[in-house]
């Protein structure tokens, strides 16, 4: 019979499955290539303010509609808009031809008083206000390049 002693047993012990390892490393770069494709937001052509303190400002001597994007650099449901509906070469077309686009970080100190006036509560949200600052459509939440389109498309019906 042979002899085995503890230390080598041990070391028996403590050796995985290949199995294993494959499967966590799997894991590791799947977890790592979703945390960065959440977090990826690509440039786009929207010429976006993002300076805008009040409603006076928004509204400084322009006929068109103003576009209201409220978001946070830690909303997911933000980024993701931006990557789908912001990136794409028709929203971009439209959203800079028919609205004046803002995008208002919500977590800015700057931004409280607009964040306060339209009662955000939740990222996204989109407003849209006319010249006045009156409000004409919002949405909250994420929404699809469709209904975005749909928004800014009704304006020239709203008014």
């Amino acid at each position: 019979m042979k002899k085995v002693n503890n230390s080598s047993l041990k070391l028996a012990q403590t050796k995985s499955n290949p199995f294993w390892r494959w499967f966590w490393l799997t894991f590791l770069v799947g977890s790592l290539a979703y945390a960065w494709y959440s977090f990826y937001v690509p440039s786009n052509d929207i010429a976006w303010a993002n300076h805008i303190t009040s409603t006076e400002m928004l509204t400084n001597n322009s006929n068109k509609n103003t576009l209201l994007f409220f978001t946070g650099k830690w909303c997911v449901p933000c980024r993701i808009m931006k990557r789908e509906v912001f990136a794409d070469n028709e929203v971009m077309k439209v959203v800079n031809s028919k609205v004046i686009p803002v995008m208002i970080d919500i977590d800015n100190q700057h931004s409280k008083g607009l964040v306060k006036q339209y009662k955000i509560g939740t990222t996204p949200t989109i407003v849209i206000v006319d010249s006045q600052g009156n409000v004409i459509d919002y949405a909250v939440g994420k929404i699809g390049k469709r209904k975005f389109l749909e928004m800014v498309n009704n304006l020239n019906t709203n008014k």
